[in-house]
């Protein structure tokens, strides 16, 4: 599982590759799943839950080029946007990053406004960060 995630993830977000170990961290702080159509590994999931006292969690789907456009991605969205609520959260963000058009119009879609943008050290295409209003 933790493979297909890395996969999913790095073929979405090429400028910021995470090895097998950054995704073990991750999976061990946030909520991974991973989206297949039967066999087929469409897209993964991420649930950022609330922290440090705060009730904001952050939903992340992502959906493979091939796999866009078919409900993939809204259905994702709005399982992990149950299980954001369910851990506590009244506040929803997302990030996507701002090459990827298509998280971009889905995001806005479902109701999000842009709230930053922002370069990782090293990075050339920035990451957008929005909130569901």
């Amino acid at each position: 599982m933790l493979r297909d995630w890395q996969y999913v993830h790095n073929t979405i977000i090429p400028s910021h590759v995470l090895s097998l170990d950054e995704v073990r961290e991750r999976f061990g702080r946030h909520r991974l799943t991973v989206a297949y159509l039967g066999d087929v590994l469409v897209g993964c999931s991420t649930v950022r839950p609330p922290a440090g006292g705060t009730s904001t969690a952050t939903v992340i789907s992502r959906v493979l080029p091939d796999h866009r456009r078919q409900g993939i991605g809204k259905r994702l969205y709005e399982r992990e946007l149950a299980e954001a609520r369910a851990l506590g959260a009244d506040v929803i963000e997302t990030v996507v990053l701002a090459s990827n058009e298509d998280g971009l119009r889905f995001a806005h879609s479902q109701g999000f406004a842009e709230t930053d943008r922002y370069l990782l050290p090293g990075d050339s295409v920035p990451y957008i960060d929005l909130r569901l209003v």
